[in-house]
């Protein structure tokens, strides 16, 4: 199958216009971009797609051997690219979209013109002299937890994960969003995430980069975007003054200015 039907590729805005693709994160699709990918359409060709186990993505084209990395969903980023036949992609990643789309970057420099990181972690776990934000055990526990019930576990993190408690329909939007996700794929998704280690990678981006940072972030602390900041060599650093891990969710005004100002 190809990859444009394979991911559930849409296209809009500019035809022949500078690409900006938008990756989401865990437990997402494409629709998480809807508050912010629509402001780019009068100057870019704007792409969203999703990850095989979410949205419309073709569920039977799923190898958990493939997958077992994040290098496997790298590669569906640059086959993606290489389908559409265009070069300088601004790529836009959320969350763990943020290290692949730097693995993208480093594989294949060619097709990629900048890179916006919107709240990532190289490594979500703690270490010596490095806040990751969970431990071991944490980890542990959240993979137990959805594994035993997936539904019961995205009904009670989705919340958490938006912050904003006084706008719960964000935190029920992100619930809908994690409960359309297969739950098999997603335990799976999990663990790749939350146990990757991508520290040693930064150095080797040469990509200009955004890290968007949230003050208030529950996923990835402030400890883990500022390590990416310092890591990546060619690297521009905004720190919104907000709750969530899903900025593109509970403050899109904000997200889209600091990446309309990087892009410009």
């Amino acid at each position: 199958m190809d990859p444009i039907t394979r991911h559930n590729v849409v296209l809009s805005g500019v035809e022949g216009g500078p690409t900006m693709l938008f990756a989401h994160g865990f437990g997402c699709d494409q629709n998480m971009w809807q508050r912010v990918a629509p402001a780019f359409a009068k100057d870019f060709r704007v792409v969203t797609f999703d990850y095989v186990g979410a949205g419309a993505a073709d569920l039977s084209s799923y190898d958990p051997e493939r997958y077992s990395t994040l290098a496997g969903y790298a590669g569906d980023v640059i086959d993606i690219v290489e389908a559409l036949g265009v070069g300088d992609v601004i790529f836009v990643g959320h969350s763990v979209s943020a290290m692949i789309g730097a693995l993208a970057c480093i594989e294949r420099p060619d097709l990629f013109a900048q890179l916006v990181m919107v709240g990532p972690s190289a490594r979500y776990i703690d270490d010596v002299d490095y806040v990751g934000g969970f431990s071991e055990a944490d980890i542990d526990q959240l993979l137990e937890s959805m594994a035993s019930n997936y539904l019961g576990w995205s009904r009670a993190m989705a919340p958490a994960i938006a912050a904003n408690p006084d706008r719960p329909e964000l935190g029920g939007e992100l619930t809908e969003s994690f409960c359309r996700t297969d739950p098999d794929i997603a335990r799976q998704f999990a663990e790749v995430t939350f146990r990757s280690d991508n520290r040693g990678d930064l150095h080797r981006l040469k990509t200009p980069t955004l890290v968007i940072q949230v003050r208030d972030d529950i996923i990835a602390p402030q400890s883990a975007g500022e390590l990416v900041r310092d890591e990546v060599p060619d690297v521009a650093y905004v720190l919104l003054d907000t709750s969530g891990h899903c900025p593109h969710l509970t403050a899109p005004d904000e997200t889209i200015a600091a990446i309309a100002s990087f892009v410009s």
